[in-house]
């Protein structure tokens, strides 16, 4: 969900920057890493970002100054961890501004914030609360592209009702109109993505399984364990 170019107060825009910073720049630290020391891994980086421009590039007017769509983050949090994401959103939102007209460059630390930081984390949180309580890896997948969305409307509720709080009842009563609005759209875009990330997970499953087991995403099935 992004916020349109202008559309935030200065204050808000040099905050929301501040505040991403350190996670943007630590991601890129990662995906370095993760090219230099994984060189077979550079294609499925390159999937998780396509997989998020795509997806995250289906625009749907929402609330005057955002958007609704599918965001994408989730894959590859599951994949990569969700450092790696904050990154890889910064490069998509940066394209999306400059060739979509789609969220903005005074807006991007505040929308690389929602998509690409506080999205992948929870969306992570999901997947690995899924595995300890012993959940079909589908069911993990789903959780975690579902609530990487959700969240993500979530907190541009939050920063919308930050910077343009209710008169009568403040920033708490803005946050729950924002949410209202949202909510509209975005929950069944979030079950639509969850259902979709399980069916590329699956594709990935067959033919990028050897890197998946490296990067300990799936665990070897017992025949392959025995045999290696």
């Amino acid at each position: 969900m992004h916020i349109a170019e202008g559309f935030l107060p200065v204050a808000h825009c040099v905050a929301w920057y501040a505040v991403s910073a350190p996670f943007v720049i630590h991601g890129a630290r990662k995906v370095i890493e993760q090219a230099k020391e994984h060189p077979e891994s550079r294609l499925l980086l390159a999937a998780a970002g396509a997989f998020t421009f795509v997806l995250s590039s289906i625009k749907l007017p929402s609330v005057t100054g955002s958007s609704s769509h599918p965001n994408g983050t989730g894959l590859g949090a599951v994949l990569f961890r969700p450092p790696v994401m904050a990154f890889l959103s910064t490069i998509v939102l940066i394209f999306q501004a400059l060739l979509l007209a789609h969220g903005g460059i005074t807006t991007l630390g505040a929308n690389v914030f929602s998509m690409g930081i506080a999205g992948p984390w929870i969306g992570y949180w999901c997947w690995v609360g899924s595995n300890k309580l012993g959940w079909h890896r589908n069911v993990g997948v789903f959780l975690a592209l579902a609530f990487a969305d959700l969240s993500t409307y979530l907190v541009t509720s939050v920063q919308l009702g930050l910077a343009f709080p209710d008169p009568v009842s403040g920033i708490a009563g803005s946050v729950a109109k924002f949410m209202g609005v949202f909510v509209i759209s975005q929950v069944p875009l979030a079950i639509a993505e969850g259902i979709l990330g399980v069916l590329v997970f699956r594709l990935l499953t067959d033919v990028a399984r050897p890197e998946l087991e490296r990067l300990g995403v799936i665990k070897p099935s017992m025949s392959e364990a025995v045999a290696r």
